[in-house]
């Protein structure tokens, strides 16, 4: 996946695992989670001494797709790219890669709404945000 400009190393975690022996697919979100938060410092748009109701996004959807099964100790990355940039959402895609291999593990869409956490409502995605998402990604 050459297209993502964006990777976080990841570590697989023993309490990561299920009884099978591999991740639990419930811990694909967390992957998620950690690399889009990543991207976001990366980008500009959060930094790690902002609070939780200053980060001005929530989670509207998420879909994954489960391709290969994890197990401890793989060297994986979770890449995080924007695909879209909407009046009041951004939806990204993501993935979780072995970086020995390539190989993707899963992937999934997720769309994020920008929030005001005062008011309670969504409202539009910054300027800001469009323009440093959109200059790093070259949409």
């Amino acid at each position: 996946m050459t297209d993502y400009k964006f990777f976080h190393p990841t570590e697989v975690r023993y309490g990561d695992l299920d009884p099978q022996g591999h991740v639990n697919n419930a811990k694909h979100l967390t992957y998620f989670e950690q690399a889009r938060v990543r991207y976001l410092i990366q980008l500009g748009l959060s930094s790690r001494d902002q609070t939780f109701m200053e980060i001005g996004i929530v989670i509207a959807d998420i879909h994954i797709a489960y391709k290969s099964p994890i197990h401890y100790d793989d060297n994986i990355k979770v890449g995080v790219r924007t695909a879209k940039i909407g009046n009041k959402s951004v939806t990204v895609e993501q993935c979780v890669m072995n970086a020995d291999t390539g190989e993707i593990m899963s992937t999934g869409t997720v769309v994020m709404v920008a929030y005001d956490y005062k008011t309670l409502k969504p409202i539009h995605v910054p300027d800001e945000w469009k323009k440093k998402i959109s200059e790093f990604e070259s949409l």
